[in-house]
């Protein structure tokens, strides 16, 4: 640090000798012990002041003094706000030459700072505040300097800190500091706080306040910048009916009158706490922002209760009520009801899957309105994919759907009505199974597996798909068995075919092993003759979907084999399935103390895991979102799955 600060000195010039005279500033200069002293003073242009008629006395910390200072502290002075700095030196200087014969145990001398240094004098020797005088009263032509052991840093109250202090605001505290704002409102400022009591707070309806502290970086943040402004305002240069524009972006509006001083609804009932920082004002009432998101819209509209419930039953309402912006076309409840019969209806019954998928096709990121809109435009949806604009003599168009309504105008951004629902172009990894024709055994095997709504989520997935050839290689009766128990081996069989992920065929490298959904790994062999999955070769790569890739394979593939100790697969009974809050689990021939349950959602991804299962143990599963899981069970070298469906 000390290295640090000279590097910068041979770029300052500081005027000095003119006239055979010296000044405090002198005294820093000519020393070896205050290098860094030296260094700051010249830093902020203190060495005019200080060179000036004075008189001054000045406290001058020497570079031990301030190499002892907090590590980092030193580097955070110069690399910040120069105010700062400037505000500690100064409170290094008084505006006037005192010599410790002046100086009294217990005196308190104002700096140059504005704030107070105390003296205190005992048989140790003569302190300000914590800082013993090691040298004292070497005089110049414009005053006294006094060489301290220790940086002296002056006391400093922020609005914070009033809010911290105070009896009356725990919740404001709280919020502050759950919102992550009490670093910004104890910055430099000024701000002016208006702050509501615990009371205000206590006043909201029920739940409000749990409800805020839950999202802090949403609403309440929102709430806490109206409650702040930027600047000092004094209740003397309040008027009545003045705006004030606050953090938040808002107006909020000043009543003055005989009852006294009101910020929108709410009176000041202590006004003008003064700090370091800015001020506050005490409210009786929580300050609420008026204001109007996309979703308000929406929910508030009678020809839009459809896209209201798909929006709320995929979980959207959140995130479209955030601060965006965002552009909404919105399709009307005639426009659901032109789908075909019973679309609705299974849109919402898996509102995680394609509704979400839809609903986001409707979405921009960003405030689009009319105006910006060209005919033949192209704009990516939050979904990902485009939506096209025409524009011709009719009107104007996203895709088949016309606007009918445009630009309705919100605090988050726009929303356009439309009379058809826009369905975004989607392929899936099952969609190139059903499509092929030479994939047809597999087809009948997902289905009867009932994987093809897992494998048509979102995924990705990566499928490595045998063809009709590769199953009528099996032995004579093999697929008929495997059809006839489609939730034992053939499951197992299949989700050894898939990946969770993405695993082109530039991913893939000779002797990888990648990890199959059935939860073991699949050996890659690159050689000049092609790629091979285990023993199967790779015959069609890289097909591409919207949640993953497939690859045809010329061969099935097998998990490993079990030994003689195997869990025979019909003997792993799960009861109830469908479950809603419990499964319990039989098996016969397990060895418990190395035994494992594990629950794989959609995406293949591990949401639950139990060690040393014992066969009728109970298996909480309340806390699982509705939807099919697959239930896996190891029994030493074995590995065992069953498809679990929660209610």
């Amino acid at each position: 640090m000390k290295k640090f600060l000279q590097q910068i000195l041979p770029f300052i010039i500081l005027p000095m000798f003119l006239y055979g005279q010296t000044t405090v500033v002198d005294v820093v200069v000519n020393s070896p012990d205050h290098t860094i002293l030296e260094t700051a003073v010249l830093a902020v242009g203190l060495e005019g002041t200080l060179s000036g008629d004075g008189p001054f006395t000045l406290f001058a910390p020497t570079d031990a003094a301030f190499e002892a200072l907090p590590p980092g502290t030193l580097q955070q002075l110069v690399d910040g706000p120069q105010s700062e700095l400037t505000d500690i030196l100064l409170y290094h200087a008084l505006a006037a030459d005192v010599r410790s014969g002046d100086l009294s145990n217990g005196q308190l001398a104002t700096t140059v700072n504005g704030k107070d240094i105390a003296v205190t004098i005992n048989d140790d020797g003569v302190y300000i505040n914590n800082a013993k005088v090691t040298v004292a009263d070497i005089a110049t032509d414009n005053g006294v300097v006094h060489v301290i052991d220790a940086v002296l840093l002056p006391s400093r109250s922020t609005v914070v800190d009033v809010v911290v202090n105070s009896d009356d605001h725990t919740t404001l505290e709280a919020a502050v500091g759950a919102a992550g704002l009490a670093g910004v409102l104890s910055g430099v400022g000024p701000f002016t706080v208006f702050a509501p009591t615990d009371a205000a707070f206590a006043a909201l309806p029920d739940g409000t306040i749990d409800d805020l502290l839950a999202d802090p970086q949403g609403a309440l943040t929102q709430i806490l910048l109206y409650h702040a402004v930027a600047g000092e305002v004094k209740s003397t240069d309040l008027s009545n009916g003045q705006f004030a524009t606050t953090i938040n972006g808002k107006d909020i509006v000043v009543t003055v009158n005989d009852n006294g001083i009101y910020i929108d609804n709410a009176q000041v009932t202590v006004a003008d706490i003064e700090t370091d920082n800015g001020i506050v004002h005490v409210l009786d009432a929580v300050l609420l922002p008026s204001r109007t998101t996309v979703v308000d819209v929406v929910a508030n509209s009678d020809d839009h209760t459809t896209l209201e419930a798909a929006v709320g039953a995929a979980g959207l309402a959140g995130v479209l009520s955030g601060v965006g912006p965002f552009t909404v076309f919105a399709p009307t409840d005639a426009a659901f009801a032109a789908l075909p019969d019973g679309t609705v209806d299974d849109l919402l019954a898996d509102p995680q899957g394609p509704l979400t998928d839809i609903l986001l096709y409707h979405a921009v990121a960003g405030e689009v309105k009319s105006t910006d809109l060209s005919n033949g435009q192209f704009a990516t949806t939050i979904n990902g994919k485009d939506i096209v604009v025409t524009i011709n003599d009719n009107g104007v168009y996203i895709d088949n759907a016309q606007v009918t309504v445009a630009d309705i105008e919100t605090d988050n951004g726009v929303v356009h009505v439309l009379d058809a629902v826009l369905l975004p172009s989607r392929t899936t990894v099952v969609d190139v199974v059903v499509n092929s024709d030479d994939h047809t055994t597999l087809e009948a095997a997902v289905g009867a597996a009932g994987l093809a709504g897992v494998l048509s989520g979102v995924g990705p997935f990566t499928v490595f798909a045998p063809t009709d050839a590769a199953f009528a290689a099996l032995p004579a009766g093999t697929v008929d068995d495997l059809l006839a128990d489609p939730q034992g081996a053939l499951t197992d069989i299949l989700l050894f075919h898939a990946v969770a992920g993405v695993a082109r065929s530039t991913d893939l490298s000779d002797g990888q092993k990648v990890a199959t959904i059935n939860g073991k790994s699949v050996d890659i062999t690159i050689t000049a003759d092609g790629v091979f999955i285990d023993q199967a070769m790779v015959t069609v790569a890289d097909i591409e979907t919207d949640n993953g890739v497939v690859h045809v394979i010329d061969a099935v593939l097998m998990p490993g084999t079990s030994s003689t100790e195997n869990l025979d697969f019909a003997q792993l009974g799960v009861f109830p399935n469908p479950a809603t809050d419990y499964i319990e689990v039989t098996m016969e021939n397990a060895t418990t103390d190395n035994s494992e349950l594990r629950i794989i959602n959609r995406n293949g991804v591990l949401v639950k895991s139990i060690r040393g299962l014992e066969s009728g143990s109970r298996v909480g599963v309340e806390d699982l979102n509705a939807g099919l899981y697959i239930l896996e069970v190891t029994s030493g070298k074995n590995r065992f799955y069953k498809k679990l469906v929660i209610n």
